[in-house]
């Protein structure tokens, strides 16, 4: 797939197009809220157990190949938003497929990375699940959190989940910010330029009166 080629341009628009238009039916109909997000929920779910009998049929359960990376994390668990849209946006963006297009593995990828980005958005901007004050805090000290444990499992298992050993092999953003390991400062500075960006236009719920 050519990066920004018609194709990759087509299922990026797909994808903002089906955001945008489940965003609206949740405000305006009120109604269609839960069953959009059980339908998206159960959705991303059922697409990552086939994808995960389909590679480890094929590939076996290694330290290499676990669920590891960002937008695994985010596929289950406030951190969903801004991880989620920035992780799984940035994969859209730039994606690193080991597998040609039409195959499964490379339309897995944009399922899963494009059903973050629906779900991320239906619930925040479908104001079904406004964000808390003090959101970008809470989700970017779980990001680091996170990346600290898989960092370290990276180096105990010599995985690259994350990129935190070594830049994805297409072009993406890191690849701007220098070599390893000096790319992690400005790549977690840039994490929370990200968070900061999504909170800005997002709604937020209101905090509870004090009688």
């Amino acid at each position: 797939m050519r990066l920004f080629g018609l194709l990759h341009c087509s299922l990026l628009a797909l994808i903002a197009a089906v955001c945008v238009a489940l965003c609206l039916l949740c405000r305006r109909r009120p109604g269609t809220g839960r069953p959009v997000r059980l339908a998206l929920g159960y959705g991303l779910a059922v697409n990552e157990f086939i994808w995960w009998i389909f590679r480890y049929s094929h590939e076996g359960v290694h330290l290499v190949n676990l669920p590891l990376q960002l937008c695994d994390a985010t596929v289950w668990v406030e951190f969903d938003y801004f991880a989620g849209i920035a992780g799984a946006g940035m994969a859209l963006l730039t994606p690193d497929l080991w597998s040609p297009w039409p195959t499964y593995p490379a339309i897995y990828f944009f399922l899963a990375h494009g059903g973050i980005v629906m779900v991320c958005t239906v619930l925040v901007f479908g104001r079904i699940a406004p964000l808390r004050p003090g959101a970008v805090w809470r989700a970017f000290g779980l990001l680091l959190l996170y990346a600290l444990l898989v960092g370290l499992f990276d180096a105990f298992s010599g995985a690259n989940y994350m990129y935190l050993r070594t830049k994805p092999h297409q072009q993406s953003l890191l690849n701007l910010l220098g070599p390893w390991p000096f790319y992690l400062i400005p790549g977690a500075a840039l994490a929370l330029g990200l968070f900061w960006l999504l909170w800005l236009p997002a709604p937020q719920r209101r905090p509870r009166s004090v009688a």
